[in-house]
């Protein structure tokens, strides 16, 4: 008689999960893509997703997965309740009690701390140890310190309560353990993917057409606006780039303001456009058409934009900051994030350089940063965090 191997429930919280949400969205968004293809060969898990509401459920998963759950080994809860807030402190622990879920994975730092069940966490990074201060909020003052003292608790206890953390880089590995230094031997590092839009680019995208694109005098910014991705550094040196244009691309509001005032104040409105949320589609025509992506952030967890640029076929301009220089290794051009007139030199360099070769190598590269390679080492945490119980 054989013996019927037991289904395991593992819980995902997917409420951030979609291009709202920038790198943590894409990251959920694509975990959960993935993990569904590979549990339906190996079938270990009951997947149980909690969602917001039905249009992002529908929007992360599918028509196809969201109309027959059952077929694809999971089951979806609509739980809206807001990440960051005390209703997700409050109400998430029962709610994930009467899932009866064996495990949980928080995607990011934010678990309910009266939740005491198997955990796995991801630490996309620690900013909010390294940057604080009234500069990089716009919460008035109570309200942030209140906030700030708050998600020290909540990371703190998440570290603690985790069986394993997940993190994109040895970087921020290396920053946890700086702050936590008794969770050595529970940190794994899961490196982050290309979307199939760009993998699918890689397969279609010959040097002949590459070679056709007419480069634009622009540079593209993909990304959030806060101050620690050092875009006034970007600003003011445009000013001495009266030529170039530069492309603000991205789904979140938050410091647009301040970002504005900014472009007003070194006289380059004329220079720099905010185009809002542009979709991969049409965003890999822009990377094609634009002389580099510009990453010149001072603190990144791990800078997927850059590896879905050279995916699409532009070069890459980048801080030098360590986690760069671990993901992009010698496909980026780097400058001080701290110096304008490094900023201008890379652009030299850029203009001068083989374009061509320097493109094919990049895209080759950016090959081996696999959403399915992610997906496939998070499956086999989760089965030893249960193994280990």
């Amino acid at each position: 008689m054989t013996k019927t191997r037991k289904t395991y429930r593992l819980g995902i919280d997917c409420r951030l999960a979609g291009k709202d949400n920038a790198g943590i969205g894409r990251y959920c968004e694509n975990l959960v893509r993935e993990l569904i293809k590979i549990n339906q060969e190996k079938k270990f898990f009951e997947l149980v997703l909690f969602f917001r509401n039905l249009n992002q459920a529908k929007a992360v998963l599918g028509s196809d997965c969201y109309q027959e759950p059952n077929h694809y080994h999971l089951s979806i809860k609509l739980v809206d309740i807001r990440h960051y807030s005390l209703k997700e402190q409050v109400c998430l622990p029962k709610i994930y009690r009467q899932a009866k879920l064996d495990l949980l994975h928080v995607p990011h730092f934010n678990i309910p701390v009266f939740y005491r069940h198997n955990l796995i966490i991801t630490i996309h990074d620690l900013l909010w140890h390294e940057q604080r201060g009234m500069n990089v909020t716009t919460l008035n003052p109570p309200l942030y310190y209140i906030k700030h003292f708050a998600y020290l608790i909540v990371v703190k206890q998440a570290i603690q309560q985790a069986k394993f953390i997940l993190v994109p880089t040895h970087h921020i590995k290396q920053t946890v353990l700086n702050y936590y230094k008794q969770c050595q031997d529970k940190i794994v590092v899961t490196r982050e993917g290309i979307a199939d839009a760009y993998q699918n680019n890689l397969a279609m995208l010959s040097e002949q057409n590459l070679a056709k694109k007419r480069i634009k005098k622009q540079l593209v910014y993909t990304g959030s606006l806060y101050p620690h991705k050092n875009l006034l550094l970007v600003f003011k040196a445009l000013k001495k780039l009266p030529k170039y244009q530069l492309l603000l691309v991205g789904s979140r509001n938050v410091f647009q303001t301040q970002a504005r005032k900014l472009v007003a104040r070194y006289k380059v409105k004329n220079q720099v456009k905010f185009l809002g949320y542009v979709p991969d589609d049409r965003l890999i025509k822009i990377y094609q058409e634009s002389l580099a992506l510009v990453q010149p952030s001072l603190s990144e967890g791990f800078g997927l934009t850059g590896i879905e640029a050279m995916a699409a076929g532009t070069l890459v301009l980048a801080s030098d900051i360590p986690v760069f220089r671990e993901i992009y290794q010698d496909h980026a051009f780097y400058f001080d994030p701290k110096d304008v007139t490094s900023f201008l030199q890379a652009i030299n360099k850029l203009e001068l350089a083989k374009r061509k070769q320097l493109i094919k190598n990049a895209q080759n590269f950016a090959k081996k940063y696999r959403w399915q390679d992610m997906a496939d080492l998070t499956y086999r945490v989760y089965v030893t965090a249960l193994k280990n119980t």
